[in-house]
């Protein structure tokens, strides 16, 4: 057996084979393998060989194919029924081993997934009603009765959610009879549902009451009401309250069908304990209140699920498309760059092969005498790079050698520089610290207050009368007071006296310079007005008398007659031949003191009335 399932895994295995042709290797090998175990009087071989399945991976594959996309799966409907069946029958009486926990969370609930989604796909095709109940009836029910744990899933499916709003009767009465045959077969289904899902099991029959007219849909739904009540009477009852109305729906609804008994039982159990209906009626708020937020919370994460779907699936598709052009392009990248790497080292072979070429034919145009002088020079200069490599080598490895400890010691350096200077900081701040701060004693320091200088006055007395000075007397001491207080008034005397000489000098240097900026920018003589004029007078009586002088002894030198003035004129031109420079200097000094000799001359006119303007 062992032998078969092998094979038929290395052939599952095999990338050729198609969708058909692996239905069709599955459905038969299972099947051939289950018939020949089932032919053995003992049951530990057909156990075996459904263990040999499930751990070989070939169950994995029929999973696979139960959850394929229905357009793939459009011709072949009976087939795949078929491999549903036999992978249901070989997921009852599997003993995992050491997987157990994995084949009851992980691999279990895959096959229910891959089987409701194959019933929900045919339900929708019209030709495939049998198929549907024979996957719902062989398949769906006959596992979850045997493994109860997977009713949780069925109801919290979104496949059977999609069954279950299909408005065919027969597909209602189908899967009402489904959980009818699982309360039946199994005395402790109920107990092993969570309140969650018995709350949704009564949820399916009560709706089905409440929507369908059909008299098998309401005697099948109230069958399982009864059915669940028998085996959990408190948790169904307690259920039941939060189905408000559901016996005056029963009353008036499902009268006269012909099960008027089982009506009438379930209308007695509803009304039953009044006391307890009234004590849990704030609870049944709260669950019917968490119902209607699951329900309305469910329905969301379904409308986020399904418009995401077609977003997920564009986003994979353009990242997977970007990803391929990327690995494209690199490709092509390194194509060409190993293209222009060949090219490179070709056309450098093709350039050494001629000049080797070139260098062996002038080899043999040179004389017999000059090759040995020729291949003499090569060797020398082979012998050269060879030596230059070499000791370029030898270089290499004492740096690499010595690298470690001249970065040791630059470091040891380093660490040596970061201590010195923070031990510098600490005795330079350890210094400042000990020297008493300075503070002004002379009268008048700011901040010292009439009435701080009497009570220091006070305490200096005081210090004073109680320690008294062996060397001086009282009266040296008041004496040297007195000096020093002279002193300090001489010193404060001086001071004064150095500011205002300060300011007298800056205050001439200020009018000094008004004065120049006034010469600099005075006009022609030709637009020269009176305003002009008053601008140029000094008030002091000295400038004005030695401009006056000034002006005088020019007047007087140029009224001298022209035979006084030849000496001057010989030194003048003297002087000019000799130093060029100093010459344009007196030039222009002579031009500027006869253009404002006359503005002076006017002014002095004008104040002492001697001299004529010209």
């Amino acid at each position: 057996m062992e032998a078969v399932v092998l094979e038929m895994k290395q052939q599952l295995e095999d990338g050729d084979l198609t969708l058909d042709r692996k239905i069709s290797l599955l459905n038969d090998g299972i099947n051939k393998v289950l018939t020949t175990a089932g032919v053995d009087r003992h049951s530990c071989v057909l156990t075996s060989v459904k263990t040999q399945l499930y751990l070989s991976g070939v169950l994995d594959h029929c999973v696979h194919i139960l959850s394929l996309d229905p357009r793939r799966l459009r011709d072949h409907w009976s087939s795949v029924t078929t491999l549903a069946q036999l992978t249901s029958y070989c997921c009852i009486g599997v003993e995992p081993g050491q997987r157990l926990e994995m084949f009851n969370r992980l691999f279990l609930p895959s096959v229910m997934d891959g089987l409701l989604s194959l019933a929900s796909h045919l339900m929708r095709q019209t030709e495939c009603a049998s198929l549907f109940r024979k996957v719902m009836t062989d398949s769906v029910g006959r596992l979850f009765r045997v493994h109860t744990h997977l009713a949780t899933q069925v109801l919290s499916s979104v496949y059977y959610e999609q069954i279950q709003m299909c408005d065919d009767a027969a597909v209602c009465l189908l899967c009402i009879q489904l959980w009818s045959q699982a309360c039946t077969s199994s005395s402790d289904f109920v107990s092993m549902l969570t309140d969650d899902s018995l709350l949704l099991l009564l949820n399916e029959a009560v709706g089905q009451l409440a929507i369908s007219s059909g008299s098998a849909v309401g005697a099948a739904s109230i069958s399982l009401v009864l059915l669940l009540a028998s085996q959990q009477e408190l948790r169904v009852h307690r259920c039941l309250l939060s189905f408000k109305g559901l016996d005056s729906l029963l009353d008036k609804d499902w009268r006269g069908q012909g099960f008027d008994k089982d009506v009438d039982q379930l209308i007695k159990f509803i009304k039953s304990d009044k006391s307890t209906r009234r004590s849990s009626q704030a609870s049944s708020d709260q669950v019917k209140a968490a119902c209607v937020i699951q329900a309305a919370w469910r329905s969301y994460k379904t409308r986020r699920r399904v418009k995401s779907l077609n977003r997920a699936v564009s986003t994979l598709q353009r990242k997977y498309r970007a990803r391929m052009r990327q690995k494209q392009q690199e490709k092509e990248v390194e194509q060409l760059e190993k293209e222009l790497r060949f090219q490179v080292v070709l056309r450098r072979q093709q350039a050494r092969r001629q000049f080797h070429e070139r260098q062996r034919d002038l080899l043999h145009l040179l004389p017999a005498e000059q090759l040995q002088t020729f291949l003499q020079e090569c060797e020398r200069r082979a012998a050269v790079v060879i030596q230059r490599f070499w000791r370029g080598f030898k270089e290499r490895q004492c740096y690499m050698r010595h690298r470690n400890t001249l970065k040791q010691k630059q470091q040891e350096q380093q660490a040596a520089r970061t201590l010195q200077k923070a031990v510098r900081r600490f005795l330079l701040n350890r210094r400042a610290s000990k020297v008493t701060p300075y503070h002004g004693f002379w009268i008048g320091q700011k901040g010292l207050t009439d009435s701080r200088r009497t009570e220091l006055k006070k305490q200096v007395e005081g210090y004073i009368s109680q320690h008294p000075s062996s060397r001086v007397s009282r009266e040296e001491c008041e004496r040297l007071h007195e000096e020093m207080q002279l002193l300090l008034m001489l010193e404060l005397r001086k001071g004064n006296h150095q500011r205002r000489e300060e300011e007298r000098i800056e205050a001439l240097l200020a009018r000094a310079h008004t004065q120049m900026e006034l010469l600099i920018d005075a006009p022609a003589l030709s637009a020269v007005t009176e305003s002009d004029v008053e601008s140029f007078l000094s008030p002091s009586g000295s400038i004005a008398a030695r401009a006056r002088n000034a002006h005088n002894e020019m007047l007087q030198a140029n009224r001298l007659p022209w035979w006084k003035t030849l000496g001057e004129s010989t030194n003048t031109d003297m002087t000019c031949s000799t130093h060029p420079q100093e010459t344009d200097e007196l030039g222009q000094r002579e031009s500027l003191k006869t253009e404002l000799t006359p503005n002076i001359a006017g002014g002095l006119k004008r104040t002492n009335g001697i001299f004529s303007t010209q």
